[in-house]
């Protein structure tokens, strides 16, 4: 647009007599100027997004300089707009822009808090309509912004808790079985105890030959996914760029009692490359975590960063958090992070320039996830064997042949308009990434993967594993619950080979982590008993061969696909994680008999995984990944008082 056209935006010019005022130097604004034209956006979207000048100050400045009355703060129960009203303007790009309110005195006002001002235009329509005028009052962005999110509370609470159940009630988890699943699992509660007392040798052959089965599926999964991996597959190369093609892209990160991370998770986001004027973070918060959120408020947040305070009713998860910020969001695409991960500063590019190459059809993106502290211990070594079978080998293989793709937690890109299409996130369950993946796919949607990662922290101990493990097991048959409610939708939905897989990641993986220690537990058994009777009765012998054929190929595979999707440097320590693998599976064993009785006591609770602050480098006994080097393109830069470079 021109700057004679009066219908555009000011430039430089028009704003230099209320910039000058607030001292800022001419030559940055120049700068600011240059990346606005770039970028395709308005002077003043660009100059906010800098972090030149204060938000207050400068509508302050602005407010004077067109003759009108400015509003500090706005009291939510003063803005005359009804809910749906709030729940379009949230959703308006460039924010929140007009609204009628009442002032201390009960008397009509309107807001303004302009996103794309032309001041000339501006000033001649005040002077056309000075009674008009009398009654506007500027606003800060923000502050406007508050107040219709706490107008629209209520709204979007109901959204968050209600949302998905009462759009597509079949897929949300509030309630885990429908009849005919508690009437089956009931019997099978039931019948198994009465015929072990019966029947004893019979049914536990019965029930070690189902166990064995969920165990040689995942077998078969892991040693097809292992013959076709020879390598990692190289990163992508991004093609060239123009800023102003780039959408708006939205990045959410729910945290809960995650003050101490706060500092790195600010530095993380600041190396996103991104063009700022383009960019929405919204930290999600509980609205009783206190320490989160003045952690947060000690920062100086540039203005494209929102706090969202989640109401505490309903389910206290993650997806609901998530659910409560989805409708306020804007961006064209949209990703999800955890408030621990340290995202490739080019993955966002990655991904857009994915989505713009590809169909409507498809809906996410996962990004592999990179364990960055495997040597802090032997836990945190094994899950990082486990997440580089999981990102580098199982879901490139499921995705290049064209079959569900079960979520991983973070790093989920999506167009935002097909995530709210199938629902959003489902407060209710605990595994919400995999069961959207599941949905996506049941409701027509592509998922693929992409190459540049997301560095993590895995746990290091035993306390905090376990938690999160048992929430995992326990959401995938939550998951498999849910959408088994009708089997013969479910295989017309899924096609014979999703469903077929659906059947050995869900009920498969849960059934083998159940089944192995059940395995170990009658090997040590018959063992003694061989080693006291010098034999084992004909009944047994039978159950003993298959318990070990089942360890020997279960511990087999899993060793084989996770060496092959390693590094070349790390596969030196293989001999590690074969002495280890016992002991995890044991572990993984225990998680599963938890999750098995938290889906029956407690199927909607949420354990939290706790997160540390990354130490910094040449800590003793720290050998860390600190994931990608720091980025100075002009995309990139600090986005609070602490994300600066040192």
């Amino acid at each position: 647009m021109s700057q004679g056209d009066t219908r555009a935006p000011s430039g430089l010019a028009e704003w230099w007599p209320i910039l000058e005022k607030l001292g800022l130097p001419y030559s940055e604004l120049r700068g600011v100027e240059g990346r606005a034209s770039l970028a395709g956006v308005p002077f003043q979207a660009e100059l906010i997004a800098s972090g030149l000048v204060n938000e207050a100050k400068l509508f302050r400045a602005l407010a004077q300089h067109l003759g009108l009355g400015f509003v500090a703060d706005v009291r939510p129960e003063s803005l005359l707009m009804r809910q749906h009203h709030c729940l379009s303007a949230l959703r308006r790009v460039g924010g929140v822009r007009t609204a009628a309110a009442l002032d201390a005195a009960g008397q009509p006002m309107l807001l303004i808090a302009p996103d794309g001002l032309n001041i000339a235009a501006m000033l001649r329509y005040l002077e056309r309509y000075p009674r008009i005028a009398r009654a506007m009052r500027v606003v800060a962005p923000s502050v406007l912004r508050r107040a219709v999110l706490g107008r629209a509370r209520e709204s979007l609470t109901r959204i968050a808790i209600n949302g998905l159940f009462e759009a597509l009630p079949k897929f949300s988890a509030r309630f885990v079985v429908n009849a005919w699943q508690g009437a089956t699992l009931g019997a099978l509660a039931v019948a198994l105890p009465a015929g072990l007392l019966l029947w004893p040798s019979q049914v536990l052959l019965v029930l070690h030959v189902v166990l064995s089965l969920s165990f040689l599926s995942c077998v078969a999964l892991r040693l097809a996914v292992a013959s076709s991996v020879r390598q990692a597959p190289p990163m992508t190369v991004l093609k060239a760029v123009k800023t102003e093609e780039m959408p708006v892209y939205t990045v959410l990160i729910a945290l809960y009692k995650e003050a101490e991370i706060v500092p790195d998770l600010l530095l993380a986001l600041g190396r996103l490359v991104w063009p700022r004027s383009k960019l929405e973070i919204k930290l999600v918060c509980e609205s009783d975590d206190s320490e989160t959120l003045e952690a947060l408020r000690a920062q100086e947040l540039r203005s494209y960063i929102e706090v969202v305070e989640v109401p505490p009713e309903g389910p206290r998860t993650k997806p609901k958090a998530l659910s409560y910020a989805l409708p306020m969001t804007t961006g064209e695409l949209l990703v999800l992070y955890d408030a621990e991960d340290r995202p490739h500063p080019f993955q966002l590019v990655e991904a857009w320039q994915r989505f713009r190459e590809s169909g409507e059809e498809l809906a996410c993106l996962q990004a592999p996830l990179v364990i960055s502290n495997r040597r802090e211990s032997w836990i945190s070594a094994m899950f990082a064997f486990e997440y580089s079978a999981l990102f580098h080998g199982v879901l490139p293989w499921l995705a290049r042949h064209g079959l569900v793709l079960p979520l991983g937690g973070t790093s989920n890109h999506f167009r935002r308009a097909v995530l709210e299409r199938v629902g959003g996130w489902d407060p209710c369950n605990v595994t919400e990434d995999a069961d959207l993946g599941l949905r996506l796919r049941r409701l027509g949607y592509e998922t693929d993967t992409i190459t540049f990662p997301t560095y993590e922290d895995a746990p290091t101990g035993f306390r905090v594993w376990l938690p999160q493990r048992t929430r995992w097991l326990k959401g995938w048959a939550q998951t498999w619950l849910v959408h088994m409610r009708d089997v013969r939708e479910m295989v017309r939905d899924l096609g014979p080979h999703s469903f077929a897989v659906t059947q050995v990641l869900f009920p498969g993986m849960f059934l083998s982590a159940l089944g192995n220690s059940i395995f170990l537990l009658t090997i040590l058994v018959l063992s003694a008993y061989f080693a006291f009777h010098g034999e084992i009765p004909t009944q047994y012998s039978t159950i003993l061969l298959l318990d070990l054929f089942n360890v020997v190929f279960g511990y087999g595979a899993f060793l084989a696909l996770g060496w092959w999707t390693l590094p070349t440097p790390e596969r030196r320590d293989l001999w590690k994680h074969v002495l280890r693998t016992p002991a995890y599976w044991t572990l993984l064993s225990l998680a599963a008999w938890r999750a098995l009785w938290q889906l029956y006591r407690r199927p909607h609770h949420w354990e939290k995984t706790p997160h540390r602050p990354s130490r910094p480098a040449g800590t003793r006994g720290q050998r860390r990944s600190a994931g990608p080097a720091r980025t100075t393109l002009l995309s990139s830069s600090p986005i609070a008082s602490t994300s600066r470079p040192g």
